[in-house]
C-alpha cells in the first residue's frame, strides 16, 4: 500500500484529527441507551464482507445501476488493496468485479485503496483510489488514480494518475478521498493534498482527451482564507460547482489554529474559486465539513464532523447537519449532534445526506443507543431528528458498525455500508426501510 491511510489528510491537521478521534472514542464508550427506534425501523444485513479474497472495510456509499448496487471497499480482495464489487439487493449475491493492485509493478499501478463512491457515466462506473497509479513507476508515495470499470466485463481502465511526491509533482494534486461529479461528459474532483500549496487541488478531467486541468489549488491566499484540505466532493448548482473544505477560512484562529472549514463556490470556465463561507466552530456553529454537498429545493445541505452545541466534548462539539442558501449566502444550523443522553441521538456524521419524502437521511460514526453509530433523520423544516436504527443491537456487531457512507434510496429502501462489524467483522451492506 503507498500509504497509511490514517496518512491521508496533510499533516498540519493531525492534531484535529487526533482530538476528533478522541471524541469518537468517547462517544463510543458510553453505556448503551435503549432507544425505541429499533422496534420500529428494522435493519437487514445484505452482505458481509471478509471471507477468503473478499472486500474489507467499506468507507463509501453505494451506486444504483439498473437494480443492482455496486461499491468500493477499502482493503481486501486478491492483493488486499482494496476492490469494486457489486450486490443483488434481492437475493443478496455479492460479485468481487475487481481487486486492485493486479498490475503491481513493486506497487500498485492500476490503483490502490478506494475511498470514494462510484457514479455511472454512460453505462461505466468511474471511481477513485486514494493510492496507487502510474506515478508508482517512480516510486512511492503514489497520488491515487481516477479509473472507470465495465461493471459487465470487470475490465478496468486508467483515466489519471496523479503525482504522488511533492519534489516531483508541480502543483499536481494527490491522495483522492471524495467521489467524482460528471458535468456533460467531464468529470470533476477534488484531492486530499498537493496542489501548489499542498493542501489540495479542484480539478477536472475530459473523458474525451483523458486530459486532467487543475482548477484551483487550495491555501493560495494568506492563512488559508480559501480553505485547505479539499477532499470532499462536488455539487453542481446553475453551472457553478460547489464544494468544501475540511479547514481553512476566515477564522484562522479557530479549530486549533487550522481554520474551521469553508464552502467555496468554482466557476468550471475561469477557475475562479471564491468563499461563499467560513465555518465559526464552537456551540453556534460546525466545524470541519466533510462529505459531499446535495441540492435540494434550491439549498445546500451537508454535515460537519465537529462543532455544535456547548456541552458535547465542548469546544469540539459532536457535529452538525446544516443548510446554505447560495442565492443569499446565508448558512443555518439545523441539527446539533448529541442532544440525548450519552448521544443516543447520534455523533459525528462524516458522510453526505440523501434526501428523500421532505426529509433528510445520514449516519454518524458514532453514538446511537449502542454507541457504535446511528441512521438518522432530519426535517429541514423543523430541525426535528429522528434515529431511525442503532448499530450493534447484535452480538459482536453483526449488524454492522460505525457507518462513514452516504445513503441510496432504491425502491423505497435506504441501502448503506458500515466499515466494521458483520459476520468477519469487516463491514455489511445494509438495508432499512425508508420510514
Amino acid at each position: 500500500m503507498d500509504k497509511p491511510l490514517s496518512a491521508s489528510v496533510e499533516d498540519a491537521m493531525k492534531n484535529i484529527s487526533v482530538t476528533l478521534l478522541a471524541v469518537a472514542v468517547g462517544c463510543a464508550f458510553f453505556q448503551p441507551v435503549r432507544a425505541a427506534e429499533g422496534a420500529r425501523f428494522k435493519e437487514k444485513v445484505v452482505w458481509s464482507f471478509g471471507s477468503g479474497t473478499d472486500g474489507q472495510y467499506p468507507a463509501a456509499g453505494l451506486t444504483d445501476e439498473n437494480g443492482t448496487l455496486y461499491g468500493t471497499t477499502t482493503f481486501g480482495g486478491a492483493q488486499d488493496e482494496g476492490t469494486v464489487f457489486s450486490v443483488d439487493p434481492g437475493t443478496g449475491t455479492e460479485t468481487v468485479l475487481h481487486s486492485f493492485c493486479t498490475k503491481r509493478h513493486r506497487y500498485c499501478l492500476d490503483g490502490a485503496v478506494p475511498l470514494a463512491a462510484l457514479i455511472n457515466v454512460g453505462g461505466k462506473l468511474f471511481g477513485t483510489t486514494d493510492g496507487g497509479g502510474a506515478d508508482c513507476q517512480v516510486g512511492p508515495p503514489c497520488g491515487g488514480t481516477v479509473f472507470s470499470l465495465n461493471p459487465v466485463t470487470g475490465k478496468e481502465k486508467l483515466y489519471y494518475s496523479f503525482c504522488g511526491h511533492p519534489d516531483r509533482c508541480m502543483g499536481d494534486g494527490y491522495f483522492v478521498t471524495a467521489s467524482l461529479l460528471d458535468v456533460g461528459g467531464v468529470l470533476y474532483g477534488t484531492t486530499d493534498e498537493g496542489g501548489d500549496n499542498d493542501f489540495g487541488v479542484a480539478f477536472s478531467i475530459d473523458l474525451e482527451t483523458g486530459a486532467e486541468k487543475r482548477l484551483h489549488s487550495f491555501c493560495s491566499e494568506p492563512h488559508c482564507t480559501d480553505g485547505r484540505n479539499s477532499g470532499n466532493g462536488l455539487v453542481a448548482v446553475n453551472g457553478t460547482l460547489y464544494g468544501t473544505t475540511v479547514a481553512g477560512g476566515a477564522n484562522y484562529a479557530a479549530c486549533e489554529n487550522a481554520g474551521c472549514g469553508v464552502i467555496y463556490a468554482l466557476d468550471p470556465g475561469t477557475a475562479s474559486e471564491t468563499v461563499v463561507y467560513s465555518f465559526l466552530g464552537g456551540a453556534n456553529d460546525g466545524w470541519g465539513p466533510e462529505g459531499n454537498l446535495i441540492l435540494e429545493n434550491g439549498l445546500l445541505y451537508g454535515v460537519t464532523e465537529a462543532g455544535g452545541r456547548e456541552g458535547c466534548n465542548f469546544p469540539i462539539g459532536c457535529g452538525t447537519v446544516f443548510s446554505f442558501d447560495p442565492g443569499m449566502g446565508a448558512e443555518k444550523i439545523l441539527y446539533s449532534f448529541c442532544q440525548a443522553e450519552n448521544c443516543a441521538d447520534g455523533a459525528l456524521p462524516i458522510a453526505g445526506l440523501v434526501a428523500a419524502n421532505g426529509k433528510l437521511y445520514g449516519t454518524t460514526i458514532s453514538g446511537g443507543a449502542n454507541g457504535h453509530g446511528a441512521v438518522f433523520s432530519v426535517d429541514p423544516a423543523t430541525g426535528a431528528e429522528t434515529v431511525l436504527y442503532s448499530f450493534c443491537r447484535k452480538q459482536n456487531c453483526k449488524d454492522g458498525s460505525a457507518p462513514e457512507s452516504s445513503l441510496i434510496n432504491l425502491n423505497g429502501m435506504l441501502y448503506g455500508t458500515t466499515k466494521e462489524g458483520g459476520a468477519y467483522g469487516k463491514g455489511v451492506v445494509f438495508a432499512l426501510p425508508l420510514p
